[in-house]
C-alpha cells in the first residue's frame, strides 16, 4: 500500500496501528541492541580477548550511530520516514549476516564490521522513528508514547540475554574447563571454533525475519507525517532560522550522549562489573536481564505518571538524582549488593529517552528530522563512555572508575531536565 500523507488531526485519532508498528520495530530495536552485553562475554571467550579487546563490542555498534545517523537524514528527506524504516530493516540483516559469518571465520574485524552494519542500520530506523512517535501527538506528552515504545524495547532486551544464554552460552562454565584442560594449541583452538560457530544459524535466521519486517514496514498502513506542521516553530516562540539557532537541541544531543553513556555502562558492563568481585561469567550471564528488568519498572511509573502528575522535564530531573544516588551505592557496597544498585540504575535511566528525545526536538519545525539526526548521533555515548571504563579500571578500583565515570554525567542529565531543555525558547513549559 503507498503512503498517504496526513493531517496531523487525522493522523491523532488513528495512531493505534502506526503506535502497533513502530511497537515492534522498538521491539526489533531492544533485542538487537541489547545482545551486546552477552555479547562481550561471548566474543571475550571466542577470540581470547582482554576486556579492552571485547569492549570494542559496544564501541564498534555505537560508533555507527555517530558516522550515519546524518547520512540517514538526508536518506530520509528523499525516501519518507516509512520507507526510510523499511531500508534500516534490510541494512541490519546485512549486518547480521556478516556478524554471523566472520564469527564463525573467527575474523573479529568482520564480526565488528557485521556489528558497524547492524548499528548502520539502526541509526536509519531510529533517526526516523524517534521523531515519528514523538510528533504523533501531542509534544508535550511525548514520552508517554515513547516510553510505551520503551516497554516493548525492554521486553525485548531483556530476552534477549536469555534467549542468547539459552542458544549460545549454554554449559559456559563447562566450556572454560574444557578450554583449561586443553592438551595443546590445536586442540583447544578447536575448541574455540566450534563455540564461535554456535552464533551462525541464530543470526542468519535474525537475517531473514528483519527482511520479512522490512517488506511487512513498506507495505502496511503507516501513514507519512510532515514534521512542519506536526512540530511547529511557534511552539517555542522561535522565528526562522538554522539548526544552529536552537541550543536547547545541542544542549539536548550532549544530554543524549552521556545518558547512552550511562544506559550503556548499566546495562552492557554490569557482567564486567560483576566479574570484578570474582564472579564467573556463568553468574553474569543474565545481569544485563536485571537491568532491564529495573527498566520495564521505570517505563510503567513513567506510564502512570507522566503527564498526568509530573512533566516530563520534571521526571527527567528526578531520574538523574535517582542516577546519583544509586551511583553511590555502587561505591559503598560490594558484591551482589553493588551489583545490584548497577542493576537500579535501569529504573532511573528508563524515562531519561523518552524525555530528551521530545525535548530537544520540541519546535525544529522542518528541521526535525535534521535535528533528529544529530540527537541520534549522540548514542555514540555508547561507544566512549563504557570503553573508558574498561580502559580506567585496568590502573584503577573499578568501584571509583564507575562511580567517577557516572556521576557527572547524571549531574549534566539534572541540569538539561531543570533548565537546559528551555535555553533559547521563548514559551515557557
Amino acid at each position: 500500500m503507498s503512503s498517504t500523507t496526513v493531517d496531523v488531526t487525522q493522523t491523532r485519532q488513528s495512531s493505534l496501528v502506526p503506535m502497533i508498528i513502530i511497537g515492534v520495530l522498538f521491539f526489533i530495536f531492544g533485542f538487537v541492541t541489547w545482545l551486546n552485553g552477552p555479547l562481550i562475554t561471548f566474543v571475550k571467550l571466542a577470540f581470547n580477548l582482554d576486556d579492552v579487546g571485547a569492549f570494542l563490542v559496544p564501541m564498534a555498534f555505537y560508533l555507527s550511530y555517530f558516522f550515519l545517523a546524518l547520512p540517514s537524514s538526508f536518506i530520509l528527506k528523499k525516501t519518507g520516514m516509512k520507507k526510510g524504516m523499511g531500508l534500516g530493516l534490510f541494512v541490519m540483516a546485512i549486518g547480521a549476516v556478516l556478524f554471523g559469518q566472520f564469527v564463525t571465520m573467527r575474523v573479529y574485524p568482520g564480526a565488528l564490521t557485521g556489528l558497524f552494519v547492524i548499528g548502520a542500520g539502526l541509526s536509519l530506523l531510529q533517526t526516523a522513528s524517534n521523531p515519528y512517535i514523538s510528533i504523533l501527538g501531542p509534544i508535550d506528552s511525548a514520552a508517554q508514547r515513547i516510553a510505551f515504545m520503551g516497554i516493548c524495547n525492554k521486553v525485548a532486551g531483556a530476552l534477549a540475554p536469555f534467549v542468547f544464554g539459552a542458544v549460545v552460552m549454554s554449559n559456559i562454565g563447562s566450556f572454560d574447563k574444557q578450554i583449561a584442560a586443553a592438551g595443546s594449541p590445536g586442540e583447544k583452538d578447536a575448541l574455540l571454533a566450534a563455540f564461535a560457530a554456535k552464533v551462525h544459524m541464530p543470526y542468519m535466521v535474525m537475517a531473514g525475519l528483519l527482511v520479512v519486517l522490512a517488506i511487512w514496514v513498506v507495505r502496511s498502513s503507516l501513514p507519512e507525517i510532515k514534521p512542519s506542521g506536526a512540530n511547529s516553530e511557534r511552539a517555542i516562540g522561535h522565528a526562522k532560522g538554522s539548526i544552529f539557532s536552537f541550543p536547547h537541541l545541542w544542549l539536548g544531543v550532549l544530554c543524549l550522549f552521556v545518558y547512552v553513556g550511562v544506559e550503556v555502562m548499566a546495562g552492557d558492563a554490569i557482567g564486567t562489573y560483576g566479574q570484578g568481585f570474582g564472579m564467573t561469567p556463568e553468574d553474569t550471564k543474565h545481569f544485563t536481564s536485571y537491568t532491564l528488568f529495573a527498566m520495564l519498572l521505570g517505563y510503567i511509573a513513567g506510564l502512570l505518571l507522566i503527564p498526568k502528575f509530573v512533566s516530563q522535564q520534571k521526571y527527567l530531573a528526578l531520574s538523574a538524582i535517582l542516577g546519583v544516588i544509586f551511583s553511590i551505592g555502587t561505591y559503598l557496597t560490594t558484591g551482589y549488593t553493588a551489583v545490584g544498585f548497577v542493576a537500579a540504575l535501569g529504573f532511573a535511566n528508563a524515562m531519561m529517552w523518552p524525555a530528551i528525545f521530545p525535548l530537544a526536538i520540541k519546535g525544529l519545525g522542518a528541521l526535525t528530522e535534521f535535528g533528529s539526526a544529530f540527537l541520534i548521533m549522540g548514542i555514540a555515548g555508547g561507544a566512549i563512555i563504557p570503553v573508558a571504563f574498561a580502559h580506567l579500571k585496568q590502573s584503577h578500583d573499578f568501584q571509583a572508575v564507575f562511580l567517577c565515570l557516572m556521576v557527572p554525567c547524571y549531574l549534566y542529565i539534572l541540569y538539561y531536565g531543570a533548565a537546559g531543555h528551555r535555553v533559547g525558547q521563548h514559551i515557557k513549559d
